[in-house]
């Protein structure tokens, strides 16, 4: 059978545990909460001995036929967990698996934890004995549009939920990152009450991280503050903040504040721009007076000094990369300030 990362909690709640599950895919974080549910579950269940064996050089596949039938001094129930980290058993380990799932001993628990698989070891005799005789938990990559979805389920465990803005702020400042993702949700779940949370419930939390975050830099650019981004610039410098992800935050507002006066001037909705460029929030109230503050030849400009500095950072350009920087930031900056 096969089970989605979110049915598992449920599956192994309800029912006593299948002799087989099979853990596979290239989202690290869900593959690692999916073991962990079947251990402590396998804990609860009576399983009290545990043995760990990974495939690697000199592995013997006799061993896990070993570990099925052998008799422990200490438990009735073992949890055995089998780790393939390069996903391929070959023939004589596929033969081994096989052969376990014909007659997988009812005491036991077998784990297997494998990364993404191909299609053909998909389809593999050995995986699909192995779905046969168990469960196979799929954990395939959380892309954006996967994001809402997988977010808004670990919400409702601790009975929260997001505001659509607020959703669309989190994705954006976690895409790519599910660490975090998680990491952000836990702290919603210490900081309110259950409910629904606002954008500006997100805002105030993640402010707190740290003191200076290059997400500020956006706002600082926007509302022509000079002295705020110069004092930004200078804490990120003094605690070794990568100036390579100053210049993706600093290019990457000025790209949207040209998307966006672009798409303006051309008479496109406004409130579409702002999406499809990520605009959220406070931001959205100050656009319009940065847009009419900066000329698109400024903002060109300003992408061709970024690309300079750029070259700087890889060292095939001449400069500071943090003075350019402040630099970039400054001809942003409403005259006489």
């Amino acid at each position: 059978m096969q089970l989605r990362p979110a049915e598992l909690a449920a599956h192994l709640n309800k029912a006593r545990l299948l002799p087989i599950y099979v853990v596979h895919g290239e989202e690290a974080l869900v593959a690692l909460e999916a073991a962990q549910a079947i251990r402590d579950a396998a804990r609860q269940q009576g399983f009290a001995e545990r043995q760990v064996l990974t495939v690697e050089s000199g592995f013997k596949w006799a061993e896990l036929a070993a570990s099925g039938q052998a008799i422990s001094l200490f438990a009735e129930q073992k949890l055995i967990e089998l780790r393939v980290p390069n996903g391929k058993p070959g023939s004589e380990g596929g033969e081994a698996l096989q052969s376990y799932a014909a007659s997988a001993p009812s005491d036991n628990v077998l784990l297997v934890q494998l990364p993404k698989l191909d299609k053909p070891q998909l389809s593999s005799k050995w995986f699909t004995a192995l779905e046969n005789a168990g469960a196979v938990i799929a954990c395939p990559a959380i892309n954006r549009d996967a994001l809402p979805g997988w977010i808004a389920e670990r919400l409702q465990r601790q009975q929260q939920r997001l505001s659509s803005e607020a959703m669309e702020y989190l994705v954006a400042r976690v895409e790519g990152n599910l660490l975090a993702a998680k990491q952000e949700i836990d702290k919603l779940s210490l900081l309110h009450p259950a409910g629904e949370l606002s954008l500006d419930d997100l805002q105030a939390a993640v402010a707190n991280v740290a003191r200076y975050d290059v997400w500020g830099l956006g706002e600082a650019l926007i509302a022509g503050d000079a002295g705020r981004l110069a004092r930004m610039l200078a804490g990120l410098q003094g605690e070794g903040e990568a100036p390579v992800l100053v210049l993706w935050a600093l290019a990457d507002e000025v790209r949207a504040l040209l998307k966006v006066g672009l798409g303006r001037a051309n008479g496109a909705n406004l409130q579409q721009l702002y999406r499809e460029n990520r605009v959220w929030g406070d931001k959205q109230k100050r656009y319009p007076q940065a847009l009419d503050r900066l000329k698109a030849s400024q903002l060109k400009a300003a992408l061709a000094h970024a690309a300079e500095i750029d070259r700087i950072i890889k060292g095939v350009g001449q400069g500071d990369a943090w003075e350019e920087l402040l630099k970039l930031g400054m001809r942003l900056m409403p005259q006489g300030r």
